[in-house]
């Protein structure tokens, strides 16, 4: 990149995350790096590891993603202290493993908020910001369950949310286009983080990879070199795509 330019990574805190290795990933590409967790200390942590490692700025905001108001204040404090803000990555999530009919109307709220009206709030107001600079790049995580309707760890609110993202990044692809602005998303499958349920014993890690074609179980890397493409100017030409980054568990 010839200018400074700022990557909010949202999710970022979790120690073997997708958020803290795209992190990582694109300080190591020159990227200023703008944090945003739930876990302030954890987002502090890593602003500090990515400063010692990678000599790019890096700073840390705590917001919960499903309140827009916490939202917009701490992208606020993150456009003021770093260079201009010019690549999101919406990677805060949660699972939700509650059968349906078993289901509440808190988790129900509970997911959709966190997972969908979470990247619909940071997109907002970053895209604001874009806007102003007449440039862009927006990737959010969707998930393989919102094509197959679940078949993973997580049920049907997570299905829906993350089917509801795919809907908002092809949405959006139509009205930032015009202003510079590229929005895409990546559907993983399988990949080795706590929010697929905690540490994998060896008979359901054996039990997912009968579904792959590929003879492993995906790692938090493999997602995040897929979004840092999307975030690239490698990427100037693709809008309102689903990348997979499933081992061939999902082909259409």
């Amino acid at each position: 990149m010839t200018v400074e330019r700022s990557a909010v990574v949202t999710g970022a805190a979790s120690p073997r995350g997708i958020g803290r290795a795209t992190a990582l990933l694109l300080a190591s590409q020159g990227w200023d790096i703008g944090l945003l967790d739930i876990d302030l200390d954890g987002c502090r942590a890593l602003a500090e590891e990515i400063t010692d490692k990678h000599n790019v700025k890096a700073y840390a905001v705590a917001a919960d993603v499903s309140n827009e108001a916490q939202v917009r204040t701490a992208i606020d404090e993150l456009e003021a202290a770093l260079p201009p803000l010019a690549a999101l990555a919406n990677i805060a999530g949660v699972s939700s493993p509650v059968p349906y009919l078993e289901l509440t109307s808190d988790e129900w709220h509970r997911v959709i908020n966190i997972n969908l009206n979470g990247v619909h709030y940071v997109t907002r107001r970053v895209a604001e910001s874009m806007v102003r600079h007449n440039y862009g790049r927006i990737v959010s995580v969707s998930s393989t369950s919102a094509q197959l309707g679940g078949g993973t760890y997580s049920k049907t609110p997570y299905s829906v949310a993350k089917a509801g993202v795919i809907g908002l990044t092809r949405a959006l692809a139509r009205e930032l286009g015009p202003y510079g602005i590229t929005v895409n998303a990546v559907a993983p499958g399988p990949i080795d983080t706590d929010i697929m349920g905690g540490p994998l014993t060896p008979d359901r890690r054996e039990a997912m990879i009968t579904d792959l074609l590929v003879n492993r179980l995906g790692q938090p890397q493999d997602v995040a070199t897929a979004i840092a493409f999307l975030l690239s100017e490698d990427s100037a030409y693709i809008t309102g795509h689903t990348l997979n980054t499933d081992g061939g568990l999902y082909m259409h």
